[in-house]
Parts: C-alpha cells; sequence; structure tokens
C-alpha cells in the first residue's frame, strides 16, 4: 500500500462549488496520482472499484462503460459507452467492441451503476455480460471484470466467480 500526497491547492471559484464539481477534482487527483509513475495500472480490484465509486456512484441515470486496458492491465482510457434512464441503459455489443478495436485493448472491464443503490446485479446484467465475454472474445479481448456500482460496495462477477 502507498502513501499518497497530495499537495495543498487553493481554488478560486466564481459560483458555489457542487458536489459534482468535487468529485470531477476528486478524479482528476486520483488519475494524477496513479499516473505519477507513468501510467494507470488498475491491477487492484481495490482500486478499480474506488475509481468506478467517484465515477458512477452518484450518477442520477444507470451508465455502462468500460475500463480500456493494454497487455499489462494499465488504463488506456475509460469511455462511458452508453447512457440510459433511472433503471436501464440500452446496450449495443458493436459499440463495446468498437472501442476496444479503436484502442487497441487487450483486456477490459465492464461496468454500469444501478441509480437503485443496489449493487446485485439482474438476470440481464448476467446475460449482458455473457454476450460481450462472447463477442470479445472473437477478437481476443479478454473480459477481466464487470463491476455494478450502486451506494454499497461495487458487485464483482468476477469475485462472484460469474464470468
Amino acid at each position: 500500500m502507498k502513501n499518497i500526497h497530495l499537495s495543498s491547492v487553493t481554488y478560486i471559484t466564481h459560483r458555489p462549488v457542487t458536489a459534482e464539481d468535487i468529485i470531477a477534482e476528486a478524479l482528476g487527483l486520483l488519475e494524477t496520482q496513479l499516473r505519477a509513475h507513468g501510467d494507470i495500472s488498475l491491477t487492484s480490484p481495490e482500486t478499480v472499484k474506488d475509481y468506478l465509486k467517484l465515477r458512477l456512484a452518484a450518477r442520477e441515470r444507470e451508465i455502462f462503460g468500460v475500463l480500456l486496458l493494454d497487455t499489462r492491465h494499465r488504463l488506456i482510457r475509460y469511455e462511458e459507452l452508453f447512457h440510459g434512464t433511472i433503471d436501464s441503459a440500452t446496450f449495443h455489443p458493436r459499440e463495446v467492441v468498437k472501442a476496444a478495436l479503436q484502442h487497441n485493448a487487450a483486456a477490459v472491464i465492464f461496468t454500469h451503476n444501478h441509480p437503485s443503490g443496489l449493487s446485485d446485479p439482474s438476470e440481464a446484467d448476467k446475460m449482458l455480460t455473457q454476450k460481450l465475454i462472447g463477442a470479445l472474445s472473437l477478437i481476443d479481448v479478454r473480459v477481466l471484470d464487470h463491476l455494478i456500482v450502486g451506494a454499497d460496495e461495487p458487485y464483482s462477477f468476477a469475485e462472484h466467480g460469474l464470468l
């Protein structure tokens, strides 16, 4: 475990600071700290969960995203591919495959939030994951996990043996 020391920074704003502003700044600081050694390496499940909680926990609508990773599991890019309603998001496997190919990803981690706060997967979540695993296996991209972010601890398909 590493100690992370953030330098003191003063911000001047011309409007009230919102929770979204604070989260955006926290994400920026987290990404800066993770890149301090030249890359963002997401090899720890806890690091991935923390990163995704910051990204998705407070969102009011369902978002499906993907962490695109290189062969050493360093983050190439995080992309939000689909935006939905308060309880669902429509997805297209071809868009996930397209993103993986466009960024030359060797592996991916899927994520989506449940605005209801419950992190447990639905049967549709399980079927979606299997469909995406099949599509990405055709182009030799490994699926490392699918994390569902809610109000409590994110649910990991990998940790529950669902991959």
